[in-house]
């Protein structure tokens, strides 16, 4: 007879307001059996606690929790990027395998809470299909979308994310070195640990930036890039020291 399959579901859980949560993100949290924490190696308790907000808000139930520890990110100092993140996926993977197998049982459903949305910029779903991939027993894969930081970024700025006929890129902020790419007029940055926007040639372009989208500590500006980056470097740094972390992200637009 063959085995029972078992579930594994990844659940956006939104940019950071709880009420961005869908009604099929509560359905799933309200359907597992074991939820997995990834405790990233900067994690912080505010992080932490907003998951723990969002399971005990929609379930009457205590859901048994499994934490992992999440491999040091090397890639930040490392010559070769793409061997240092090839390798650090490589430990992930490993290590994400052995726990699924372990903690869930034939019948069973086991869940990731991931911050926006599984399908943009974000690993866990590569991860997870190559998780099934190598694993002998039947795992039924759902996804769930969330509410992107590009989404929550654009409603509370209040400005379409595309223009009538343009085109929109989501880009790195390492790509951004010799400012936007030729033909592009609408672009979304993100993972700007460097705030590669001060460093671009400003004329002509807008900004919109938002930081902590969705949450108490939100922070919006927008304007001129030329008039307005000063500015958003320094708020950006003060919140970061004030509260310990930041999460941003911004759209920048031709005029």
């Amino acid at each position: 007879m063959a085995r029972m399959a078992r579930d594994l579901v990844l659940i956006g859980i939104g940019a950071g307001d709880p009420d961005w949560l869908t009604l099929a993100a509560v359905a799933a949290i309200k359907n597992l059996d074991v939820l997995f924490v990834v405790l990233k190696e900067d994690e912080l308790d505010d992080l932490v606690q907003i998951r723990r907000a969002l399971v005990e808000r929609h379930r009457e139930t205590p859901l048994r929790t499994v934490e992992l520890r999440d491999p040091a990110r090397p890639w930040r100092s490392a010559a070769d990027y793409p061997a240092a993140v090839a390798k650090w996926r490589s430990q992930r993977l490993e290590q994400w395998r052995a726990v699924v197998e372990a903690e869930i049982e034939p019948g069973q459903t086991g869940g990731f809470l991931v911050w926006g949305d599984p399908s943009l910029y974000e690993s866990t779903l590569a991860i997870a299909k190559e998780l099934i991939a190598q694993t002998a027993d039947s795992i039924q894969l759902t996804v769930i979308p969330g509410i992107s930081a590009v989404h929550a970024l654009t409603a509370r700025h209040q400005v379409p994310l595309n223009r009538q006929g343009q085109v929109v890129q989501i880009m790195p902020a390492r790509l951004l070195s010799y400012g936007l790419p030729a033909g592009v007029d609408d672009a979304v940055v993100m993972l700007d640990g460097k705030q590669a926007f001060a460093a671009i040639d400003p004329a002509g372009i807008n900004i919109y930036w938002g930081a902590y989208l969705g949450t108490p500590h939100e922070i919006l500006i927008s304007g001129p890039l030329a008039q307005v980056r000063e500015q958003i470097l320094a708020v950006r740094a003060e919140a970061a020291d004030r509260h310990g972390w930041i999460f941003d992200t911004y759209l920048l637009r031709r005029n």
